[in-house]
């Protein structure tokens, strides 16, 4: 049997009611705390960057390709996507999926309300599948095999701003020379709570009306978007392109620039900074394929790129979700460095009695690390209960709500991940372990004479 196991077997149920088990109770709280805390904040980060994404590249895709062209205007300059990359997707293995669509400002003008909208016209090829999670109410519009379809599909939003509801005819004004209206029926209301973005402005209508209005030809559009297959990249392989390119870019802007003043501060400032996504790595990777294969007079990019402001959102939530791990880190090694001093002070006549017999300094360092260790376990038990259990209790009855608005969720989402929560076990365990071994080594100091004579 180990002796150091055994040992620190005995002192703790030897502890039981004393000074010792109070603040092996407040060790083991603020482990489960620290724990679960982390749990629940990665499992919504997650949550939340999965649930905001579906959204975006369900009504976006991942990559978007226009004409290339030096203004900013809502509508786009046609082109003919009856290209090599829409007729054949399959020589690029990662492309999921290509539709066209096209952009045209106007406003829907009623009794009461006159509002500003964009009209986005898509065709058969659009992924319904993908979009039919947004409809609330009603249902997508239905394609004719001659002429456009005269149905469309608005927000919730716009709906009660203009008091519609699916079966209603609303009439249509497009911003042209001359203008034209149409009148078209709603057959279905749409929420994605992205409202700075689709909801407060965009109604989905049949491509061909964008056509006939814009005198296009029945293969022109405005852009085509295109959906990756992300699970096709692997996360290693990006990570190690992202690594090489990483380090050349430090080392041609930082350390090989002659007008640097600062190179090893700004290096440390620039490794500390580095984050690896793999969703955007595997974006650029496509984007960089992609537009190899394609005509110089045409422009791609990512929805990344294009909405910008929710993505630097999401990845500030993520910087704020490792700085609460890296505070409960410190908090709760901290805390077992003050346990196991606390055991030591206590226990100084025991060590003292055990150097004189002969043992070692690691033999009963390794006492105070076992007892430690078993604080630590206990902790993490008792974490994993309430956070995996709070997370499973959100993600069933979505207790806690939000506003849409603010948070483009109408509830707080949980992604389960178990490789995160099973990841967050390990690096506590091993912060904590290490930790234990700081305070150990006082035991050295203790001289067996003045331990064993200790009050």
């Amino acid at each position: 049997m180990n002796i150091s196991y055994f040992i620190s077997k005995r002192i703790r149920k030897s502890e039981s009611g004393s000074f010792s088990s109070t603040i092996h109770k407040v060790a083991v709280v603020t482990i489960a705390i620290g724990l679960s805390a982390a749990i629940v904040s990665f499992l919504i980060m997650l949550g939340f960057q999965s649930g905001v994404k579906e959204k975006m590249y369900g009504f976006s895709h991942h990559l978007l390709i226009t004409k290339f062209t030096m203004n900013n205007a809502v509508a786009e300059q046609p082109f003919n996507y009856d290209i090599d990359l829409y007729k054949n997707p399959g020589k690029l293995p990662f492309i999921k999926h290509i539709q066209e669509y096209g952009h045209k400002p106007g406003l829907i003008k009623t009794d009461n309300e006159v509002l500003g909208i964009v009209f986005k016209g898509v065709a058969k090829s659009f992924d319904r599948l993908a979009f039919n999670e947004n409809i609330v109410e009603g249902k997508f519009i239905a394609f004719s095999d001659s002429g456009y379809s005269h149905e469309i599909v608005i927000s919730r939003i716009i709906a009660n701003k203009i008091r519609a509801n699916v079966g209603d005819a609303i009439i249509l004004h497009f911003f042209q020379n001359p203008p034209r209206y149409r009148k078209l029926k709603i057959v279905g209301i749409y929420e994605t709570n992205l409202s700075d973005y689709f909801d407060s402005r965009v109604v989905i209508g049949d491509l061909r009306l964008v056509q006939q209005l814009n005198g296009w030809s029945a293969n022109q559009a405005g852009g085509l978007e295109v959906q990756i297959d992300l699970n096709y990249y692997s996360g290693f392989e990006l990570w190690k392109k992202e690594i090489a390119g990483y380090s050349n870019a430090i080392s041609e802007r930082i350390i090989n620039n002659p007008e640097e003043p600062n190179k090893f501060a700004r290096t440390l400032s620039a490794i500390w900074n580095f984050s690896f996504d793999h969703d955007r790595a595997a974006l650029d990777d496509a984007q960089q394929q992609i537009g190899e294969s394609m005509d110089y007079d045409l422009n791609i990019e990512t929805v990344r790129d294009k909405y910008v402001q929710v993505f630097e959102w999401l990845d500030l939530v993520k910087r704020q979700v490792h700085i609460l791990l890296t505070i409960i880190l410190i908090v709760v090694s901290v805390n077992m460095i003050s346990v196991i001093l606390i055991l030591v002070m206590e226990r100084t006549p025991m060590v003292g009695l055990l150097k004189a017999m002969g043992a070692s300094n690691k033999l009963v360092r390794s006492v105070f690390v076992y007892n430690g260790m078993s604080l630590v376990a206990k902790g993490l038990m008792i974490g994993n209960i309430i956070g995996v259990g709070f997370c499973l209790m959100q993600s069933q009855f979505h207790w806690v709500k939000l506003n849409p608005h603010d948070y483009y969720m109408s509830y707080v989402p949980v992604e389960w991940s178990w490789f995160t929560v099973i990841a967050l076990n390990l690096i506590v365990f091993a912060v904590v372990s290490v930790v234990l071994l700081l305070p150990a080594r006082f035991i050295s100091r203790i001289q067996p004479v003045q331990a064993i004579r200790f009050d």
